[in-house]
């Protein structure tokens, strides 16, 4: 291994010293500024901040319909008689919702028979103001079937046509008129059908 002479003092004293012995020393000296380095990086300022309440609250669906039964009523019908009724639907939840009316009845002979129509938007729900103004939404078509007639939309989820949307806290009056034609035949007398008007909320959100 070779040497290197090298002036160390002040007095002009010389030294010769071995590469191996140079290059420890060299290494002593890095080690030594890399551990004081270290120690300094370690003193810093900080910091933090945090925010908080992230809460989350679920909507919710709820549709009414009152009256809740017989609406639409009539006993002893003869061939040309008609019942009118209101309906007040009213959206009770916090979502906008879209509501769709299926009509199920305890038979089909009589409930084909029968003629029912559905307004909105109707001034007087009465015999004598029914036909004054409104909108049809329904018929006038069957009363129901025992497998259930979609009268007013569709219950299947998602955008279905004829369905009714309406907001949070909104409300609306269903006009009913259901009539026994005046070409209604003897094979209807003394046939009695009941009809449930099942309504079926879903959310318009993301849906």
């Amino acid at each position: 291994m070779g040497s290197l002479v090298i002036h160390l003092g002040p007095d002009g004293s010389w030294g010769t010293y071995s590469l191996p012995r140079l290059l420890g020393l060299a290494l002593f000296f890095s080690a030594s500024v890399t551990t004081a380095l270290i120690g300094v990086t370690g003193a810093i300022f900080t910091d933090t901040e945090t925010v908080g309440a992230n809460t989350f609250t679920a909507g919710t669906i709820d549709i009414s319909a009152l009256p809740a039964s017989a609406v639409v009523s009539f006993s002893d019908m003869a061939p040309g008689d008609e019942s009118v009724g209101a309906v007040t639907v009213t959206n009770n939840g916090s979502l906008e919702l879209r509501y769709s009316v299926t009509s199920t009845t305890t038979e089909d002979t009589l409930a084909a028979q029968l003629d029912m129509t559905i307004k909105v938007a109707v001034s007087t729900c009465t015999t004598a103001g029914f036909d004054v103004d409104g909108v049809v939404l329904y018929g006038p078509s069957d009363l129901g079937s025992v497998a259930g007639l979609n009268v007013i939309g569709d219950p299947a989820q998602g955008v279905q046509g004829g369905e009714r949307v309406q907001g949070a806290s909104a409300f609306e009056a269903l006009c009913i008129r259901v009539s026994l034609p005046f070409a209604t035949g003897n094979a209807f007398q003394g046939l009695t059908t009941t009809a449930t008007l099942n309504f079926s909320a879903e959310q318009t959100a993301n849906n």
